[in-house]
């Protein structure tokens, strides 16, 4: 099988310890978190992990398994890239003296749909969101110029298909 890039989207209750678990099932296994993201779902008291991982789905398939094992785990999906729309953002922070310098860094960002959220005396800070793809070649244009810091979120995602969860979690919490 080959590798590939997927989402995993894990519905849960918000309890402690449950994330050490969760990234303890990718350990047991040598599979590295590309990128976590924890957040409130559409459900009042579930949370959302959205995961991504670079496996096979072969070893994606069985680490959703082990995953919805945990107490706490309402439900657990996994999507490939093609069946999902997600995003990710970054701020770049550059020396303030390349944005009057230097065109091309004006250019840059204007192209890559990016903005300006501050400028100081030192420096400025340009934001993105976007594919990881359109971050990894935004940033390869700004390298050379110099990046004093790089900060880049945790995929957020949504199924391009109706996922079942909303029905699901408020039959069960009706049921409470």
């Amino acid at each position: 099988m080959e590798k590939e890039w997927f989402t995993i989207s894990v519905y849960s209750e918000n309890n402690v310890g449950l994330l050490n678990r969760i990234s303890g099932i990718f350990l047991k296994r040598h599979i590295n978190i590309e990128s976590l993201n924890v957040s409130k779902s559409e459900i009042e008291g579930v949370s959302k992990f959205t995961i991504v991982v670079y496996t096979t789905e072969k070893w994606t398939r069985n680490i959703v398994g082990q995953i919805e094992k945990q107490i706490e785990v309402i439900k657990a999906f996994y999507h490939t890239d093609e069946e999902t729309i997600y995003q990710e953002s970054v701020l770049f922070k550059i020396a303030s003296n390349l944005l009057f310098d230097e065109r091309q860094i004006q250019n840059i960002i204007k192209d890559n749909n990016s903005q300006i959220v501050t400028v100081a005396r030192d420096f400025f800070v340009i934001a993105k969101s976007g594919r990881r793809n359109e971050i990894n070649e935004m940033y390869d244009q700004l390298k050379p110029f110099g990046i004093m810091q790089f900060v880049r979120t945790g995929r957020i995602s949504v199924s391009k298909e109706e996922m079942p969860i909303t029905a699901l979690l408020n039959e069960f919490y009706q049921d409470k």
